[in-house]
């Protein structure tokens, strides 16, 4: 199946030649007709899989290009927002569609300019509440969009959520994406969207079949040093390493910073202009390691990761699919390498359980063969 299928306005197909797509992904296959027919719909898909496409796409065709805002996203963090905001702003930039995004931390007055010029607001829950709560936007959308809403729960926004529900017009078109369905979601979905369609992708398009993943057991005290190993040994042209902690980030990245890496730590205590300098850096090659914790990383779309390195296991499975799943991107073949103590196996059990595969262990190489290599 081709984009073409969907006979999209002429000039929303010409972004898409643009940005250079040609088949539908999964979700988005599923997804667009569901929206394009008006239905509001619950769809399960992962960061990756074309999520940003399955929504922007319908619902930019048959927005009427009328003054004021017409859809509404809404995200978890703000590097998600600004992320999304581009694609959508890539997407509507032929049909003349402006993207608005709106986020805590940076000025209210810059934000409702933005907001006045623009067709679709992409937003964070507690900021753009504030906007509605104070009365500074009065808007009715067509269309309102939820992005990762289990990870909007995690970081306790279910309120706010409904709250802003209460300021959105009943004859809108909602939808709803997730990475997991737990009850509190199935809950929320029942209130704020009428007989909706679903859309899940199974299991075995949970992770990337093109990610080779593979485990290396140490002791504890051996860490720093199997990660160095591992990393002359892989020669990864750009990776990211996930740390479970703020201090570990830093800690790690001034650790391999004096072994003579080109690396930048991201975690949420910076403030937004270094993460976006972090950011831009790592997307335009001027870095070569990343080393995040998962909420710095959620929803970062660099295309060309070559590895992704789990200085420790996550505290959790959909973590661990999260963090893989910014490797192999794109239809790219990625490899994901973790560094797992005794302790750590009944965690990896847990992952292995959760993602239907099992990881290959491996021995961590010598000092001989990482010279040879």
């Amino acid at each position: 199946m081709t984009f073409k299928e969907f006979n999209f306005k002429e000039q929303l197909q010409k972004s898409i030649d643009d940005a250079g797509f040609k088949e539908p992904s999964p979700i988005q296959q599923e997804a667009i007709p569901i929206v394009l027919s008006g239905k509001d719909m619950v769809g399960q898909a992962h960061t990756g899989t074309g999520k940003t496409a399955a929504f922007g796409l319908p619902v930019i065709n048959m927005m009427k290009g009328q003054k004021g805002v017409e859809a509404v996203v809404i995200v978890p963090t703000r590097e998600l927002a600004m992320q999304v905001s581009d694609e959508l702003f890539r997407f509507g930039k032929n049909l003349n569609f402006n993207t608005a995004t709106v986020y805590g931390g940076q000025s209210y007055s810059m934000q409702l300019r933005n907001i006045d010029r623009s067709s679709i607001i992409v937003a964070t829950p507690g900021r753009f509440l504030d906007l509605l709560r104070g009365g500074k936007i009065n808007i009715k959308p067509s269309y309102v969009i939820l992005d990762e809403a289990d990870e909007m729960l995690d970081m306790g926004f279910l309120d706010d959520i409904k709250e802003i529900f209460t300021f959105m017009p009943d004859d809108r078109q909602t939808l709803l994406f997730s990475a997991t369905m737990p009850q509190a979601i199935k809950n929320l979905a029942k209130t704020i969207l009428k007989e909706p369609e679903f859309v899940t992708l199974t299991k075995k398009d949970v992770t990337n079949s093109k990610i080779k993943q593979t485990f290396y057991v140490v002791d504890e005290r051996e860490r720093d040093d199997a990660l160095i190993r591992l990393y002359d040994f892989k020669n990864p042209t750009k990776s990211i390493i996930f740390c479970r902690t703020k201090k570990e980030v830093d800690r790690l990245s001034t650790f391999l910073v004096s072994q003579g890496f080109m690396a930048k730590g991201l975690h949420g205590d910076m403030e937004q202009r270094q993460r976006e300098e972090v950011i831009r850096a790592f997307k335009s090659s001027k870095l070569e390691i990343l080393i995040a914790t998962d909420v710095a990383a959620r929803g970062l779309d660099v295309n060309d990761v070559s590895h992704v390195f789990n200085y420790h296991l996550p505290f959790d499975p959909e973590s661990y699919v999260h963090r893989i799943g910014r490797t192999g991107r794109a239809g790219k073949e990625g490899v994901a390498v973790s560094i797992v103590t005794p302790h750590e196996f009944r965690m990896l059990q847990k992952i292995e359980k959760n993602i239907g595969t099992k990881l290959e262990s491996k021995i961590v190489p010598n000092i001989d063969s990482v010279k040879e290599k």
